[in-house]
């Protein structure tokens, strides 16, 4: 079955968590990659996995699993990361996969579902797509758990 896009303007990038699909604007997306090795942090908040050197930068690395409160993925094989952007330096977020990068019409969005996870879950949007329901997040909801990290320019030198 093909999709029908129309003229629709790619803006959105889609992910999975478990069973639900979200996306954020792709102006907020710095690059997707495979998972780096990450140096832990003691007594960073649950959903902090540590930090990693990407391209020379300290990026945070979010557990949106653990930030939503779901078990850890049971098959990793597809896990990415989603470096955005926060006050001008990168954080990393943990997905189980990437799906693709699309457009919505706006007679596809629909209202915010007002439950008590939507704030902490970041929901800014919602919208039909490919007969699914795609949350849009809001990235520094989303990151808001690393504000208070003090980290260092780079990992030389850090212990």
């Amino acid at each position: 079955m093909r999709r029908q896009r129309g003229n629709r303007q790619k803006d959105l990038v889609g992910f999975r968590i478990g069973d639900v699909s979200y996306a954020l604007d792709i102006h907020r997306v710095r690059e997707i990659l495979n998972p780096l090795p990450v140096v832990t942090l003691p007594q960073s908040p649950a959903a902090v996995l540590g930090v990693a050197d990407h391209r020379g930068e300290v990026v945070p690395i979010v557990d949106l699993r653990s930030r939503f409160d779901l078990p850890p993925n049971p098959g990793p094989r597809r896990t990415k990361w989603i470096i955005v952007d926060r006050d001008g330096a990168g954080v990393g977020l943990v997905v189980d996969e990437v799906t693709d990068v699309f457009g919505a019409a706006s007679n596809d969005r629909r209202a915010v579902p007002s439950i008590s996870q939507a704030d902490r879950r970041g929901i800014i949007a919602v919208y039909s797509y490919d007969s699914m329901l795609v949350f849009v997040l809001d990235p520094e909801i989303l990151t808001d758990v690393t504000a208070a990290l003090d980290l260092p320019d780079s990992l030389e030198g850090a212990s």
